[in-house]
């Protein structure tokens, strides 16, 4: 991620996202040891972990940037998050423009438009 002042979702990060949802009272500290236990990652890794409260109206997000840890929260004014990620696997990896949808409460798995195309049909 880098030493940079925000966090950024590049192509390039490696962005898990927790199946099983957390107590949305949960910190820095206590989300750094769900990863090292639930879900068998380095926290110091530069991964960005997402986590949903239990209740779907909220989630987390947790990055280390090699100074220090970020802690993001986005809590929905009105309804939940519907998508979540399913399966006996306690992650599951998404893409950055996955990662985008998914914090505009959308559905990352959604067919999403081509990276590139061009500017005249």
């Amino acid at each position: 991620m880098g030493c940079g002042l925000l966090i950024q979702i590049t192509p390039q990060l490696r962005i898990l996202v927790a199946v099983e949802a957390i107590d949305a009272r949960k910190g820095i500290d206590s989300l750094a040891q769900l990863c090292r236990e639930k879900l068998d990652a380095d926290p110091f890794s530069g991964c960005l972990f997402i986590f949903r409260s239990r209740r779907g109206t909220a989630i987390k997000i947790l990055a280390y940037d090699g100074q220090g840890f970020w802690l993001a929260t986005k809590r929905l004014s009105k309804g939940r998050f519907q998508w979540w990620p399913t399966g006996t696997e306690a992650t599951q990896t998404l893409r950055a423009h996955q990662a985008q949808l998914l914090l505009a409460a959308g559905n990352p798995d959604a067919e999403a438009p081509p990276t590139w195309r061009p500017l005249n049909p």
